[in-house]
């Protein structure tokens, strides 16, 4: 058997009437003859023949022994055991064993987000439920105020609940609405029986909910906290879904036909050239690999944008006030409202006689407002205030930690994906440089299309980046730019288009159309108590952050 540098020192005679190429003969002329027996060759094609069926193909395919490689078109032309179909049937498993690694690494990131979406989502709806159960106990001792009512504080629920789902409701109009509804029947009630209020009266009652702040100051208060509490989670659920679907379209994209070339020449041209023992040098690999996911790799500087940021959104949870604490104590600051109105009451009555006019002598037989605010009880809210989660801010910036190591997925998949098809190749004098059994001389690429402009192994037109990975690069700018806005207080679907703000939305709108009002949001004095139960989410929570990186780590290491 001849090596290929001295098929490479060949005279123009020796081969035959085929002209010399650097790798081996082509034809020249039409008296080159189809690939056969190499003369004098008599090296048996049987180990190849096993590594072949084995893969799933043919025997029949196989020669005998080796043959002439001139007709190879991927592999190092010289004496070779593989024929044009087995290069080709080769070639085509090489790049559907590379596209099932990468699929299967995907599929386990996108199981990691999906888990963790799901063990939020019951963590917030139990916080919500519990929250809404609540009301009854915590508001029954204001009477017929309360039982008289429950639609309106149960459609508040709803309303909290389907914004979270995604409607398109504006939660700052909601909860104006809301107070302005509660302070109609509360005036209402504390009216006189035999004084007729109407529909108008009672309208223009609402109207002074925000001019003479009857509830105090729990409206707003209340209302800055629970629209920062539920556009975060909105948010966080929507930066997690969108996570999994990027990784699923990016995982799902094919591998290029250059790929594939590259890909043949390091997986199985060694069995083609007989030196199936040679694994592939790491920095050939390397090169191979970044020229092949060079488009997955442009992902990295957004995809560590948001990560970064929905681990923002994530601490945010634990931050004073936390989310628990404005969830449960929304029955709290409801009582608080009514309580300090009906303390004062008679101060707001005559400033409402004096904007709204006189609805009516008041009667004699009814009970006066102070007295009727007797009536409801001597509740303090106090009583009724959650109690604090321990080690909560502690355990979620621990857990969340994990999720960092996961901000470089789309740079390290290339050298993961080494580790996984071509291990062992760090002796680097004598492995497989996609000639011979050598070192791979040529340095390692960066990451990313614009730096495969000098691949040896893949080529690349840098000018012309897949579409699908570009659209899920703007996927992700657009999510990182709601959890900012998030952070920030504000949900970009609320956004005013007289401001000059652009911003996609959440794409969760019912029909595409959203309340065009942006509610300004301001931190107030944190809540120092917190809820109840939440540990066991925290448990379950922090504990898939922890196996996000190691579960990928086993799997592309199996």
């Amino acid at each position: 058997r001849r090596s290929p540098s001295s098929l490479a020192q060949t005279s123009r005679t020796g081969c035959h009437g085929r002209l010399l190429l650097s790798r081996g003969c082509v034809c020249e002329s039409d008296l080159c003859a189809a690939p056969g027996p190499v003369a004098g060759a008599d090296r048996s094609c049987s180990d190849l023949r096993q590594f072949y069926t084995g893969k799933g193909f043919t025997s029949e395919r196989v020669p005998q022994t080796e043959i002439s490689g001139e007709h190879l078109r991927m592999c190092p032309q010289g004496p070779t055991c593989c024929t044009s179909t087995m290069e080709e049937d080769l070639a085509g498993l090489s790049t559907k064993e590379t596209e099932g690694l990468i699929r299967e690494a995907g599929r386990s990131l996108q199981a990691v987000f999906n888990g963790l979406h799901r063990s939020f989502d019951m963590y917030f709806t139990e916080l919500h439920g519990r929250s809404e159960r609540s009301l009854q106990e915590v508001l029954s001792p204001l009477g017929p105020l309360y039982s008289q009512n429950s639609r309106l504080y149960g459609d508040l629920y709803t309303d909290l609940r389907q914004y979270y789902r995604g409607s398109a409701l504006n939660l700052d109009e909601n909860l104006s609405e809301f107070w302005s509804r509660l302070l109609e029947r509360t005036f209402k009630a504390s009216a006189p029986t035999d004084v007729s209020l109407s529909e108008d009266y009672l309208e223009c009652v609402a109207k002074q909910q925000e001019t003479l702040r009857p509830f105090g100051d729990v409206p707003r208060d209340m209302k800055a906290k629970v629209i920062r509490a539920f556009v975060t989670a909105r948010s966080f659920v929507q930066g997690l879904l969108v996570s999994a679907d990027v990784v699923r379209k990016v995982s799902q994209v094919s591998l290029s036909p250059e790929c594939e070339r590259a890909l043949m020449k390091l997986l199985y041209c060694p069995h083609c050239r007989g030196v199936a023992s040679a694994k592939p040098c790491s920095s050939y690999c390397a090169n191979v690999m970044k020229g092949c996911l060079a488009n997955q790799a442009d992902l990295n500087p957004e995809w560590q944008n948001l990560i970064d940021t929905m681990i923002q959104v994530a601490s945010s949870f634990s931050t004073e006030p936390s989310l628990d604490v404005v969830l449960s104590s929304i029955p709290v600051r409801i009582y608080e409202a009514v309580h300090y109105l009906q303390e004062n009451m008679d101060a707001f009555t005559a400033k409402v006689y004096q904007t709204c006019g006189m609805p009516g002598e008041p009667g004699t037989g009814s009970p006066t407002p102070h007295e009727q605010k007797k009536k409801s009880g001597s509740l303090t809210a106090s009583e009724y205030k959650p109690s604090p989660t321990a080690g909560l801010r502690l355990e979620m910036q621990v857990h969340i930690s994990k999720l960092r190591e996961m901000r470089q997925y789309w740079i390290q998949l290339s050298l993961a994906l080494c580790g996984k098809l071509a291990p062992g190749g760090n002796s680097q004098d004598k492995c497989w440089n996609g000639i011979t059994k050598a070192r791979y001389l040529p340095e390692v690429m960066g990451d990313g299309l614009a730096n495969q402009i000098n691949n040896p192994e893949v080529e690349l037109d840098i000018t012309k980046p897949d579409m699908t990975i570009r659209q899920q690069i703007m996927q992700l700018k657009i999510m990182s730019n709601r959890l900012k806005n998030a952070l920030d207080g504000n949900d970009v679907d609320f956004q005013d288009a007289s401001d000059d703000i652009s911003g996609s939305g959440s794409g969760m709108c019912v029909g595409g159309q959203c309340p065009r009002s942006r509610p300004g949001l301001y931190a107030y004095s944190p809540d120092n108590n917190r809820v109840r139960g939440a540990a066991a989410f925290q448990t379950g929570f922090c504990s898939l952050l922890l196996l996000l990186p190691v579960t990928l780590l086993l799997l592309l290491q199996r």
